[in-house]
């Protein structure tokens, strides 16, 4: 519910607020008073896009608030999902800058356009007359439909259904491709596979190729070397075994004259143990060492297999090889497999796909069901509005496609006059007709959906009378469960409001500028007789204004 409107530096409004009420308010005018400009700034704080041109003052920011009560509008998600504190009286401030820019806030939170808009349209429905061309629309004429037929639970979870079938028959598109253009590649990926995995490449085995190899390819310096140092270490004359051994004889026959000797000592027979060990190591070596040719060209094929394999991938190494080899094995196998995958994703894609042709069909049945109520309950309202001889027929078809409310295609037909026959309703029906089919809906829907707050922008359009009467009726009716705001020219409608609010120009200074206030009991008297008879209200006008506000 809006409870309040504050207005600063807007068009020719300098600084308004006004407090709003529940139920029935009505807002009344001369002509060029500023009824529009109040629309324009509250269209500005719901998210409308605006400029600098909009500022009274070129100088200084528009300043715009709007005060919702929402606690009973179960938008607490809403405001989670948007990172947005929740209030009971939730405030909503737009600001636009001189230079034209503009800033937006929910409960002083930054926040976007769009974040705006979306919020908005659950708060407040802001009904002008070209507005009754959403009756044309088929989304609108479901949505009044399902209200009657109480489809609102079944249509989400239609629509989450909707959703994964969606996404299932994507998957499905895209296997079904996918699986076209590897077959294609598959006899020459499948002979790269087999190719890597009969060479059976191990991961370090190139470089222990290499460096056998290496040993191998230079032997002969090898032994050479390994004779020489044999015979440094080992000849019984001056190899360093015997120089050792005599080293060590000596300081073992001053190692208990002192610690600083017996350690010299110890060191030394360490060093010769260490060098007996690492002799014996060398003759055994020189002893294994032979050249195997045989080996030697076992091993120079299988690097160059390595090397050959690793220029054909474009690789360096052989862990690249062994990437490249399971790559290729899961690229196959997703060709020896695909069959089996796209035959699980159809039974997936039809599981869902029969979940939500169930729910769509009981969408069906429900819509159909509720339609010969909704037209009894439009024809009786409109029979009231003079419309009494209107008919209405909605050709509800069920389908093999999916639409994003059901599975249902629909056709609103009307006759305005006996004897005239069924046509869209575009084409038969006025606009002061609109208008009052509009009026009937809006009625209807307010039974049965938690409506946010509506504001009729002059729907009275192209009526009068005892017609207008009806309407403030409807209207008054449709307040009992939901906030109605009011633009009238119409006193029968002004004075069936609870609350009733002015609006005016004034010359302040010889500055015009636009205020809103709130009638008395008197001033609506006033306000009425001259909606009446005009300006010179007479005893007659004001006695009328007085009857029409019992």
């Amino acid at each position: 519910m809006l409870t309040k409107l504050s207005i600063k530096n807007y068009a020719l409004i300098e600084s308004l607020s006004v407090n709003f009420k529940d139920e029935l308010s009505i807002i009344t005018g001369e002509t060029g008073a500023g009824k529009s400009i109040l629309l324009g700034a509250l269209g500005l704080v719901l998210g409308k896009r605006a400029d600098s041109t909009t500022l009274k003052d070129s100088n200084r920011k528009c300043v715009i608030e709007a005060h919702f009560f929402i606690l009973n509008y179960g938008l607490e998600s809403f405001f989670e999902e948007n990172d947005i504190d929740f209030e009971e009286e939730t405030i909503i401030r737009r600001e636009i800058l001189p230079s034209g820019k503009s800033r937006a806030f929910i409960n002083d939170t930054p926040t976007t356009l769009q974040v705006l808009q979306t919020l908005s349209k659950k708060l407040i429905d802001v009904h002008s007359q070209h507005q009754t061309l959403q009756l044309s629309a088929v989304g609108f004429q479901f949505k009044i439909i399902d209200a009657l037929a109480n489809n609102s639970a079944k249509i989400e979870s239609y629509k989450r259904g909707l959703t994964v079938y969606n996404k299932l028959v994507n998957e499905l598109n895209e296997l079904k491709k996918s699986q076209k253009l590897v077959k294609e590649e598959y006899e020459y990926n499948l002979h790269l596979l087999e190719e890597l995995e009969e060479s059976n490449f191990q991961k370090n085995e190139q470089q222990i190729i290499e460096q056998s190899l290496d040993k191998l390819n230079n032997i002969e310096e090898i032994k050479l070397n390994l004779l020489e140092a044999q015979e440094i270490a080992l000849n019984d004359e001056v190899g360093l075994k015997t120089l050792l051994a005599s080293v060590v004889h000596k300081l073992s026959a001053i190692a208990s004259f002192s610690e600083e000797y017996k350690e010299l000592y110890n060191r030394i027979v360490s060093i010769e143990i260490e060098f007996k060990d690492i002799a014996n190591e060398v003759e055994n070596a020189n002893e294994k060492l032979e050249f195997d040719a045989s080996e030697l060209e076992k091993l120079n094929d299988r690097l160059q297999l390595i090397h050959t394999l690793q220029k054909k991938h474009a690789v360096n190494s052989i862990t690249e090889l062994l990437a490249i080899q399971e790559e290729l094995s899961v690229k196959v196998d997703a060709v020896e497999n695909s069959s089996a995958i796209i035959s699980k994703k159809e039974a997936e894609v039809k599981s869902v796909s029969d979940k939500i042709d169930t729910l769509a069909i009981s969408i069906f049945k429900q819509r159909k069901k509720a339609i010969p109520l909704l037209i009894k309950k439009l024809e009786n309202l409109l029979a009231n509005l003079g419309m009494e001889n209107t008919r209405f027929k909605f050709n509800l078809t069920h389908t093999n496609q999916y639409f994003g409310n059901g599975k249902d295609e629909l056709q609103l037909l009307i006759s305005a006059n006996k004897g005239v026959n069924f046509g869209e309703l575009k084409k038969i029906a006025s606009g002061g007709e609109l208008s009052r089919i509009m009026l009937s809906v809006k009625a209807i829907l307010s039974e049965y959906l938690k409506l946010p707050t509506i504001i009729f922008d002059e729907i009275d359009a192209g009526v009068s009378g005892d017609i207008s009467q009806k309407m403030a009726e409807i209207m008054q009716q449709m307040s009992n469960n939901m906030q109605v705001i009011t633009i009238t020219h119409l006193p029968q409608i002004a004075a069936k409001g609870k609350h009733h609010y002015k609006v005016y120009k004034q010359d302040i200074s010889n500055n015009i500028v636009t205020k809103l206030t709130k009638l008395t009991a008197e001033e609506r008297v006033n306000e009425i007789a001259e909606m009446l008879g005009g300006k010179n209200t007479t005893t007659t006008a004001i006695n009328h204004a007085k009857q029409l506000l019992r």
